[in-house]
C-alpha cells in the first residue's frame, strides 16, 4: 500500500499515511488533531531488484562503453 506525505498548516508537522490509490485525495488529520492538512509531493527513486548489479563502469573490467571486445 502507497505512503503518502502531509504536512499539517497548524502546527507545521509533516506525516505520513499508508493508504489505498483510491483515497490518496482524501483529506487527512493531523496526529495532533488538526483538520488543515496538505498533501507534499513525493519523489519517488525506482530501481533494479535488490539482487541486481551495478552497470559496468568502463574500466575493462568486462562490458565497458560497447560490451567488451571493440574497445581497447
Amino acid at each position: 500500500m502507497p505512503r503518502y506525505e502531509y504536512r499539517c498548516r497548524s502546527c507545521g508537522h509533516t506525516f505520513e499515511l499508508r493508504r489505498p490509490m483510491a483515497q490518496s485525495s482524501a483529506p487527512a488529520s493531523c496526529p495532533a488533531g488538526h483538520e488543515d492538512t496538505v498533501k507534499l509531493l513525493s519523489t519517488v527513486a525506482v530501481g533494479g531488484s535488490a539482487g541486481s548489479s551495478p552497470a559496468p563502469s568502463g574500466d575493462g573490467g568486462g562490458g565497458g562503453c560497447c560490451g567488451g571486445g571493440c574497445c581497447g
